[in-house]
């Protein structure tokens, strides 16, 4: 198979003054476009088209570089743009929340701690919010195009249900060189309606 670049269901200035117009449309035009295509060049290559790019991503230490970052790449930012809304629900509900409550004792705590992760990423990666495979959630950070799906992160591995992107090119524009301000404006467009979703996804493959 080959990939496409998903269309974003809001318009690129849909979650100002949060996320600006400029660079939502460079990231989502060029960035996530420039992962599309050279995934799909590396996978016609190895002869993976008949593969998902999750069961590839599983066991990626087997597979190239251009592969490894295009297709993290690629996932990443799918999974980033679902999870964003210009309006969101704003708190998790159910499941979701009670196992935010139990593992981390409130939203705010995982709050505080998505966002130490992503401050404590140095150079580019991303945060995430993860279902491990016992079924409880955990949170983590990855360099580069990384994600818990990787079988090269040994100690954090999982199904992710939210990723903040902290490469610069995903808030320089508008923060410039303050990712604290841009980790902070993050919770006002995640849409938690997305990564509850996402959770019971995740909950059912792990079981």
């Amino acid at each position: 198979m080959s990939y496409t670049l998903p269309e974003l269901p809001y318009a690129y200035d849909a979650l100002e003054p949060h996320f600006d117009k400029e660079t939502m449309t460079i990231h989502h035009t060029r960035h996530h476009q420039a992962y599309v295509d050279n995934l799909n060049k590396a996978i016609g290559e190895k002869g993976l088209e008949e593969e998902t790019l999750e069961d590839v991503l599983k066991t990626i230490s087997k597979y190239s570089p251009a592969i490894r970052n295009n297709g993290g790449g690629h996932y990443n930012h799918t999974l980033f743009w679902e999870t964003l809304s210009p309006t969101p629900k704003t708190e998790p509900e159910g499941k979701l929340a009670e196992e935010i409550k139990t593992v981390f004792g409130g939203l705010d705590e995982l709050k505080a701690q998505i966002k130490q992760a992503g401050l404590g990423q140095f150079g580019s990666g991303w945060a995430w919010l993860f279902v491990k495979y016992n079924g409880t959630i955990g949170i983590a950070a990855t360099a580069n195009q990384d994600n818990p799906l990787m079988d090269t992160n040994i100690t954090n591995q999982g199904y992710p249900i939210l990723g903040v992107d902290v490469w610069e090119h995903a808030y320089y524009l508008k923060y410039q060189n303050k990712r604290a301000d841009y980790l902070d404006a993050f919770w006002s467009v995640l849409d938690w309606s997305s990564v509850e979703k996402k959770y019971a996804e995740a909950l059912a493959k792990v079981k």
